[in-house]
Order: structure tokens, then C-alpha cells, then sequence
């Protein structure tokens, strides 16, 4: 579908349009308004002012114009009209505007009139400067995502230039768009840049308008097509045939101190199934805390090594990274398998050494952080890939690994969350992926109970950790900062670690941070898994990965200033053994809104999915997705709380399309949608 440049806008206009993502016609007419004002009624001052508090428009002559340097500089503008005045206040203000606003000009002024200390007053007013007698809108005027020095205007002027060029076809076939009920685009389009009078604002404002459907339903359709169209391309590449469940996966199975539960049995019979196609793997393993999941990657591993291949595990971090590899190492070294440990931190002989492991194929399983990907790293066989917390990492770094296979085939890929997806995520953002959940815990595992405490009850709190030493139990206190920060008044690991060293003298209080070189974190949490700390302080490095079955009490300091996953995530390192397992939220009063939803949360359940659920109302999908969105275009229309029964419909109409090979209705509505950025949701 054709799509030009649009070619009125000045060069510096184009550039800063650019930045916004409109590069084409068809990008500014898809920039569709984020809201609407409503100009077409002028109101008299005098009711404008007795419905103080409420947006109006109102319409006068200039009658005072001065500058005032009291408080502050600012230009004050009163206008009149036959049945009052009302002063325009504005803070910041060019000096042209103290001549537009001339006395005796008249404006049209519109904004929240309140009443000031000087009588009725609108601060920083939306305003024209007209003739007398002019008309009024017709409709609804549109306001747009805007960026720094891209006015209104020029977006107004930019969209209505490129709606004259753009190419109107509709790229939905009629009888679908009947089937549908769906609106035709054009009008839709139209509809939603200039609302005609008659139209209902609260349908424009909450996106329920049939227009406002169709627009959604032609995004969500886009994603559809790229991810599923995605997954039928990689189905196409090479890969190796893992189909060997031999001696190794057979020993590994004996050796294991305790038995699989059904969630696991089933998630492995899944992605064993997967390793012995042609095509490469795209699987999440999604499994609340401590459901096992490393166990699980391990035995895909020994999958791939029973058939001759290398496995590689990516963390995030090098404390998951480094539990990984002592957990993992553990249970196979003994069977034969050599295990490297690859890190940022090695010295360059331990790099070499263990690279040279890896490029021979003498190392079997590799397992690092991300310095797995760098160029220097060259696998002889690389037939697995395995990335833990799978969000923490780029698109590109992603890719960097699944690059390195054998023989020029793309390496099986396992990608492992323990933040759980809700459904209509996955049905938008993974659907290109095949999903394996571990919806059931091991058993022995005991329940956490979680209370929020005000922090003034701190000496309560640190009592109760001097209880819990004294019986024998372990404590996590966790800090959200290293170093003090006056802005945010948090309370830091250090001074935290100095606080607890002198309240309770009889105890091992240990203090683990980011900023700590590797070995001396490594010693610190040895010593806590050893049983020879008591209480250990750390900031979120322990978010992930720590598993001291012994420790049954965790302290979140500040936890107002956590996310939900997070709290979710620092809360699942306790709980691991047998003893009954308490969180503590520590929190700063008075707690804002979006704070005592997710205390709330916390307090009522630990099920991972309801709390990514409600993750998911509160951030919404940008911030809950994280690195996986790199370089791809969010949803910008659909909302995928109010909208899941158009994500199924477009699952459902993408899947048909595809199936049924209509490839120029697929071509032309990608295009319109996606334009050039298809790539980005290839991964």
C-alpha cells in the first residue's frame, strides 16, 4: 500500500514528526487523538462563573494587560463581556503574547475558571485570538500525543494534509467486515479526527464508539498476523533433532532426592515433544516461585546432551546465575557431565579456560550471564538455549544467543518467567510463543503469611526478628536504595545493616548489595546458606535465584516504592522449607493509591497469577512487559482488561487469514499497521 512522506511540513516539523513515529501519511492518520475539548459553545462569564470548578469556554474584550512580579513573573490578562470578567493567568509566557493579548483584543478563552484571591481566574487557558462574529466549531476539537515543540496546530495541519494523499482502501474484505459488524476505515478514520456535534463524547472518551472498535480491532489483527506469520517463518529454519531421552535423562530421573509433581511431569512431556522436531523450539515455561522450573530446564538439557549437543542457561544476574549452576552442577557433574560457568567477572585465564571448553564441545552444558552472547564465545554444538527470567533481557541479546547454533541451524530456545503472564497477555504479546504453565507447588512447601506494618512499629519488627534467630530461623531485610537519597527519605542497606548490627549484638547481621565485587557477595551469601549469618540485608540482587530453604521470615523495607512482581518475587525466597513463613511490608505513611492496591494485593494473596493480573490493571502491559518490548510498538488503542473479547476475535480472524493463504489481505493490512517495524515483533 502506498504511503508517501508528507511533504508540506517544514523540515524541522518533519524531523521532530519523526520522532514521534509519523513518518508516513498513513502514520499520521493512524495518530489518532488522545482526547477531545469541546469548543463549539460559548458560555457568558457570569455562568461560567457560577458553575465554577467545570471547563468552559468564554468569549471577551481585553481590557487589562500587565506583567507581574509578584509571587513570581507572570503575564495577567482580564476580558469582559456585558455580564462580568475574568482574569487569564499565565505563568509561563512568551513575549509576543503580552502584544497579541492587547487591550481591546478580543479572545476566545477556555480552561477550569476557579476562584482566586482576586476573583474569578483561569490559569493557563487553551485561547484564540478571533474577529467578532466568529463562528464556532462544528465538532469536537481533537488533542493529540504530542512531543516538545510539536504543537496542536501543526499536528492538526499535518494529519488533514496527509488525509488528502493517504490511500483509503480498505484492507478488510467486506464479508469479514460484515461478519464482524465492523465499521469501513475511512469513516471510522474521519469519525474520530473531526466528531460531528451529535456524537456521544463519553463512547469517544471511552473508546467504546464503533469507531474507536474498528481501530482496535485493526491493531490488535496487525499484531496477530506479524507474531503468528512469525512463528510459521521459524517453523520453516532448521533445527537440530533433540530425540534422544537416554542414559543420562534416565540416571538424572533416578537420582533425584524427591518426585516430579503432575505440573512439572506434564510441562516436560511438552517440551520433550518439542525438542524432537526439525523446527526450533519457542517455548515459555511459566511457574509461579520456587515451582521448579530449574529442575525442569535441567532435564531439557540432559535431553539435548543424551543427543549429542550442548545446552546453554542465560540468568540475568550473576547471583541467579551462580544458583544455577551450583543447583544444576550438582545433580549432573556427578553423571559425567562436564558444566562451565561463564561470567563477566572471570579473570581472563578462567575466561579463556572456559571458553575454550565451550568452542571445544567438551563443556556440555554452559551456564552464565549474559556473557554467554559475546562474540568471543563459539559453541561446537549448541543445540538447547535455556534464558531464565526471560523479560530481564533484550530483544537483541536474545537473538545474539539463539545465533550461535550448529551447523548454521537455530538452536531449540526454553524461556522460563516466574512472573506469570495473565491470559490476554499471552494471547497478545507471546502469541507467537507455545506456553507451558507449572500451576501446582511442590508439596512441604509452607504457607507465607503477609502483613503490612506501618514503619513506625520498626522496634516491633526488629523484636520479632530477634525472635525468629533465637528459634533457630533465618531473615532476609530488604532495602530498595544502597546510597542515602534526601529525595526519597528511603532508608539505605548500609545504614539498615548498621541498625541491626547494634540492635541485636548476639546476631550475624550480613549485608549483600550490587556494588560488592562477585566473590565477596558470593561469601556473604555462602555464609547465609550456611546457617553462620542470621540475618541478612540485602537490596533486590536477591530478588531471584536464592533458595536458603532455612529462612523464614523476610522484612521488605519501604515497600510502597516496590512493584508487585517484585514484592512478589523478594517475597518467594521465603517459604522454601517446612516452618511457617512470614513477609513483613514495611511501609511509609500516608500511602498513595496506586501503594494500597498493591499492599492490598499482597496481603490477600500469593498466587501468582492473580497478582500478575492485577499487575497488569495497575501498570498496565508497557512496564509489565519490560525488555521484551524493545524497539517493538505497543498497543496504542486496545486495552487489554477491556477489550479480551476482541483480542480472541482477532486471534480467531488472523488465524483464518493465514490458514486460508489470503496473503494480499495479510500484505496490505500489515503494511498499513506496521509498516517497516514488522521485525521487531520477530523475536
Amino acid at each position: 500500500m502506498p504511503s508517501t512522506k508528507p511533504k508540506t511540513a517544514p523540515k524541522t516539523n518533519e524531523s521532530k514528526l519523526a520522532r514521534l513515529g509519523l513518518r508516513s501519511d498513513m502514520d499520521l492518520v493512524l495518530h489518532l487523538p488522545m482526547r477531545y475539548e469541546d469548543e463549539t459553545q460559548v458560555v457568558s462569564i457570569r455562568e461560567a462563573c457560577l458553575r465554577g470548578g467545570h471547563v468552559s469556554q468564554v468569549e471577551g474584550v481585553v481590557t487589562k494587560n500587565e506583567i507581574s512580579f509578584r509571587p513570581r513573573r507572570q503575564l495577567l490578562v482580564t476580558i469582559a463581556d456585558e455580564t462580568g470578567d475574568v482574569l487569564l493567568r499565565f505563568m509561563n509566557f512568551y513575549g509576543s503574547q503580552t502584544k497579541q493579548l492587547a487591550e481591546g483584543t478580543r479572545v476566545r478563552a477556555r480552561g477550569e475558571l476557579k476562584h482566586g484571591f482576586f476573583g474569578a481566574e483561569m490559569v493557563h487557558p487553551a485561547y484564540k485570538v478571533i474577529n467578532e462574529g466568529a463562528p464556532l466549531p462544528t465538532a469536537l476539537t481533537p488533542v493529540y500525543p504530542s512531543g516538545e515543540g510539536l504543537s496542536q496546530a501543526i499536528l492538526r495541519r499535518a494529519i488533514s494534509d496527509a488525509m488528502k494523499r493517504v490511500d483509503w482502501r480498505d484492507t478488510l474484505p467486506p464479508q469479514l467486515r460484515a461478519r464482524m459488524q465492523l465499521s469501513d476505515f475511512e469513516p471510522a478514520v474521519r469519525l474520530l479526527h473531526y466528531p460531528p456535534q451529535e456524537v456521544d463524547p463519553n463512547a469517544l472518551v471511552d473508546r467504546s464508539h464503533p469507531a474507536w472498535v474498528r481501530m482496535k480491532f485493526d491493531e490488535l489483527l496487525a499484531q496477530q498476523l506479524s507474531l503468528k506469520r512469525a512463528q510459521v517463518a521459524r517453523r520453516s529454519k532448521g533445527a537440530p533433532v533433540l530425540d534422544a531421552v537416554g542414559t543420562l535423562s534416565e540416571a538424572f530421573m533416578r537420582i533425584l532426592p524427591f518426585k516430579l509433581t503432575g505440573a512439572q511431569q506434564r510441562v516436560l512431556k511438552e517440551i520433550r515433544f518439542d525438542l524432537t522436531q526439525p523446527f526450533p523450539m519457542q517455548r515459555l515455561l511459566q511457574g509461579d516461585v520456587g515451582s521448579g522450573k530449574t529442575i525442569v530446564s535441567a532435564l531439557a538439557a540432559a535431553q539435548a546432551i543424551d543427543s549429542g549437543y550442548q545446552a546453554a542457561l542465560m540468568a540475568p544476574t550473576e547471583i541467579l546465575a551462580d544458583q544455577h549452576f551450583r543447583k544444576i552442577a550438582a545433580w549432573l557433574e556427578p553423571l559425567g557431565v562436564k558444566v562451565a560457568w561463564l561470567t563477566g567477572s572471570l579473570k581472563k585465564k578462567e575466561k579463556l579456560a572456559a571458553t575454550a571448553l565451550v568452542e571445544s564441545g567438551e563443556a556440555q552444558l554452559v551456564i552464565g550471564t549474559h556473557a554467554l552472547i559475546q562474540d568471543t564465545v563459539q559453541f561446537a554444538r549448541l543445540g538447547l538455549v535455556i534464558v531464565d527470567e526471560q523479560h530481564r533481557f533484550g530483544v537483541g541479546q536474545r537473538l545474539t544467543l539463539r545465533n550461535k547454533g550448529a551447523q548454521g541451524r537455530t538452536p531449540h530456545q526454553l524461556m522460563m518467567s516466574a512472573t506469570p503472564i495473565p491470559r490476554t497477555l499471552a494471547m497478545t504479546y507471546y502469541a507467537d510463543l507455545e506456553v507451558s504453565i507449572i500451576d501446582e507447588l511442590p508439596p512441604g512447601r509452607s504457607p507465607i503469611v503477609t502483613r503490612a506494618i506501618d514503619q513506625n512499629r520498626r522496634d516491633e519488627v526488629i523484636e520479632r526478628v530477634h525472635a525468629a534467630a533465637q528459634e533457630g530461623r533465618q531473615v532476609y531485610w530488604v532495602c530498595p536504595l544502597i546510597e542515602e537519597s534526601e529525595a526519597l527519605q528511603l532508608q539505605t542497606a548500609t545504614d539498615t545493616h548498621a541498625m541491626l548490627a547494634e540492635a541485636l549484638p548476639d546476631l550475624q547481621v550480613g549485608l549483600v548489595h550490587g556494588r560488592l565485587k562477585p566473590a565477596e557477595k558470593q561469601q556473604v551469601m555462602d555464609a547465609f546458606a550456611a546457617g553462620e549469618v542470621h540475618v541478612l540485608v540485602a537490596t533486590t540482587v536477591i530478588e531471584v535465584g536464592v533458595d536458603v530453604p532455612n529462612a523464614s521470615l523476610m522484612v521488605i523495607e519501604h515497600a510502597e516504592r516496590f512493584g508487585l512482581s517484585q514484592l512478589h518475587q523478594l517475597r518467594g525466597r521465603v517459604g522454601r522449607g517446612s516452618a511457617a513463613s512470614v513477609c513483613l511490608l514495611l511501609y511509609q505513611s500516608p500511602l498513595g493509591g496506586v501503594a494500597k492496591q498493591r499492599l492490598m494485593t499482597m496481603r490477600e494473596t500469593t498466587d501468582g497469577f492473580e497478582i500478575a493480573r492485577r499487575d497488569l490493571e495497575i501498570r498496565g502491559p508497557g512496564e509489565f512487559l519490560g525488555a521484551r518490548q524493545s524497539g517493538q510498538a505497543m498497543l496504542r488503542f486496545a486495552d487489554l482488561e477491556t477489550d479480551q473479547w476482541l483480542v480472541e476475535q482477532a486471534r480467531d480472524v488472523a488465524h483464518s487469514l493465514l490458514h486460508e493463504a489470503d496473503e494480499d489481505t495479510v500484505e496490505a493490512h500489515l503494511a498499513r499497521w506496521l509498516g517497516g517495524r514488522e521485525e521487531f515483533l520477530k523475536v
